[in-house]
């Protein structure tokens, strides 16, 4: 294999080094290689951890030398978006303001990566604060290029982690979701990804001392990405880890798998134009094929005209996050860099900032909504669609104009709507067409990340892994 380690996954480096067949620090290397060579036509790792990691690498081969197990995620490099603090690097968010904002700490899901073997090779770009846009462009660091082309975004906010997944330069990438930043960039590079359940996985977003406020709090969901499922399950069983964390209060220990195994698949429900809004030809065909191949594999697929109030969820959502957003705007505004304002003002402009009274009843409305959500999915334990239901689209297209505002929104709709209920879902590609990798996504029941990654494993199966990728255009 020599030194093309980068172009493994997760699970066969893991294994390989844990079995002495080659060093961690050969796969660093291999994938440090692959970073330099890849890293300046894609953008997508900011701070590079080259040093560091290299001599992670070497204390685990020590480790490993003095007869000490090691985890499954053994010497496997990851890369962590710039929200989420690594130990001793700044924390920046994208933003000039936070480029000295250094962690004093590793984040929970960090840790619990680390806890697993895995090494962070450096962080991954995004939009300045998450707020400058979708695509990932950031004040410090500039756009982030697709791999498979660079006429086309490579998705956000965590774009950095899915275009250096899709690339080779790491096998998993640390990103967050809060209605579709995990699955989005995994469905515009062609690969998987995983948004587990609100409180599955313990997490720590704080800018400074005080916690944000109650969107930011439930909506907002640490998730990997990667080239195959079986490493999202790797990655899913390290982040919800053995149990309780006292850094955060929220997270719900709950086994990974719940229920025996065998026993008939899950009945399937397509979702093909959520809230009765236009699917692109090349999109329906991608979850035609994810519904055949899990039709052939015995699971019971069929139609459905459409989830639980969808439009009341997605307008109880964008009501929510504006008027959150809108108490500190004057000043984040001035945070964002250039034209940084103009994909958050148009939301405004289309989801006016509510008072108190209302946002109160929305809070209840939410509820209201997951239970019509819990009752549906008795029928429909799982849901298949589209991650977003059109091609993907050019850099900065949400921001360019409010047509393009709207076009993308509306694309976006059923993850910003199982964001807003707090299922999981898994992102995976439904093939390519138009040249293009084009995403599905499988959402379970709460706690049901079990029954999403088995569903999105046979769509793999069938379809096949597509990446890494050599970078094009």
């Amino acid at each position: 294999m020599g030194s093309e380690w980068w172009k493994q996954d997760a699970a066969a480096v893991g294994a390989a080094v844990r079995a002495g067949d080659v060093t961690a620090a050969e796969v660093i290397d291999s994938h440090l290689e692959r970073i330099a060579a890849v890293n300046p036509a894609v953008n997508a790792v900011t701070q590079l951890l080259a040093d560091r990691a290299r001599e992670e690498a070497a204390a685990l081969d020590r480790r490993r030398a003095t007869g000490e197990e090691l985890g499954p995620l053994a010497g496997v490099p990851f890369t962590v978006k710039e929200t989420t603090a690594i130990e001793g690097l700044p924390t920046t968010f994208g933003a000039v303001r936070f480029k000295d904002h250094v962690a004093p700490r590793d984040a929970p899901p960090v840790a619990r990566l680390r806890a697993a073997g895995a090494i962070p090779v450096g962080h991954s770009n995004m939009p300045t604060l998450i707020l400058a846009g979708v695509h990932p462009r950031s004040e410090l660091f500039g756009d982030t290029w697709n791999p498979w082309d660079r006429g086309i975004s490579p998705g956000g906010t965590s774009g950095g982690d899915g275009a250096a997944v899709a690339a080779g330069m790491v096998p998993i990438g640390l990103g967050n979701d809060s209605g579709g930043s995990v699955r989005l960039p995994a469905a515009f590079c062609g690969t998987a990804g995983l948004k587990p359940t609100t409180g599955r996985f313990p997490a720590d977003h704080r800018l400074g001392p005080d916690d944000p406020a109650l969107c930011s709090q439930v909506f907002v969901v640490d998730g990997p990405l990667a080239r195959t499922v079986r490493d999202l399950w790797l990655s899913f069983e390290a982040l919800a880890g053995p149990g309780a964390d006292p850094a955060d209060p929220r997270a719900v220990p709950v086994p990974t798998r719940l229920g025996g195994p065998g026993g008939r698949p899950p009945r399937v429900g397509v979702v093909a134009r959520a809230g009765g809004r236009d699917t692109h030809p090349d999109v329906r065909a991608a979850v035609d094929a994810a519904a055949s191949a899990l039709s052939d594999s015995g699971y019971a697929v069929e139609e459905v005209q459409d989830v639980p109030r969808f439009q009341e969820a997605l307008d109880a959502y964008s009501s929510m996050v504006m008027t959150e957003f809108s108490g500190s705007w004057p000043v984040v505004r001035t945070l964002l860099g250039k034209d940084g304002h103009r994909y958050i003002e148009m939301s405004m402009d289309k989801s006016a900032p509510v008072e108190l009274a209302e946002y109160l009843r929305l809070t209840g409305v939410r509820l209201n909504i997951q239970r019509a959500w819990a009752e549906f999915q008795r029928e429909y334990p799982l849901l298949l669609g589209p991650v977003f239901a059109q091609p993907p689209v050019a850099p900065g297209a949400e921001s360019a104009s409010a047509e393009g505002h709207e076009f993308f929104g509306r694309a976006l709709g059923l993850c910003s709507v199982t964001s807003f209920v707090g299922v999981p879902a898994v992102a995976v590609p439904g093939g390519v067409f138009g040249g293009l990798p084009q995403g599905v996504q499988v959402i379970g029941r709460f706690f049901r990340e079990d029954q999403c990654l088995d569903a999105a494993a046979v769509i793999e199966e069938r379809v096949g892994v597509l990446t890494p990728v050599e970078p094009r255009g």
